[in-house]
């Protein structure tokens, strides 16, 4: 039997989607304002394969968190690249070799979306995060217009969506 729709089932409802461009990255120890692009977090399930028969059936396995990928601006001060590298200190210590603590070294991130007035409408909290890969980039004499960038990849143990 065919069902006629009401008006109001009909229209979209007013919405106003979150932007790309109005978060706020909080790390210790690194300048929020000099955050250029960030990743949200991503997550991988693992699959669990149980031969049945001629078939299989799957389950649900592990759930894995992503690295995440962050690029910094890296102005002359406050140095982009000194506050990257008093955190990667941290991690290992190049001119002694010595290594450092998990304790000393993972940082707890807060990532938050906002809303047109700045209200935190998002908030990611995301935990024992440490640095895996640094990339200080390549410079150029080519290129006159475009600011230095530092990027990282962050490795973390665990991230919740706090709303």
């Amino acid at each position: 039997m065919a069902e006629t729709l009401s008006v109001s089932e009909m229209l979209p409802n007013k919405f106003e989607p979150k932007r790309q461009f109005r978060w706020v990255f909080a790390i210790e120890g690194i300048d929020s304002f000099l955050m250029k692009t960030s990743a949200r977090p991503q997550m991988n399930f693992q699959e669990l394969a149980i031969p049945f028969i001629n078939s299989y059936r799957y389950l649900s396995g592990r759930m894995q968190f992503q690295t995440m990928q962050i690029t910094l601006y890296d102005p002359i001060a406050p140095s982009g690249a000194q506050q990257v590298m008093e955190w990667l200190r941290t991690h290992y210590e190049s001119v002694s070799g010595r290594a450092g603590y998990a304790d000393f070294y993972k940082r707890d991130i807060q990532l938050k979306m906002l809303d047109p007035i700045g209200t935190v409408v998002e908030l990611w909290d995301i935990k024992g995060a440490m640095i895996t890969t640094v990339n200080f980039q390549t410079l150029t004499y080519e290129n006159e217009s475009a600011p230095v960038t530092v990027d990282l990849t962050l490795r973390y143990d665990n991230c919740v969506l706090q709303y």
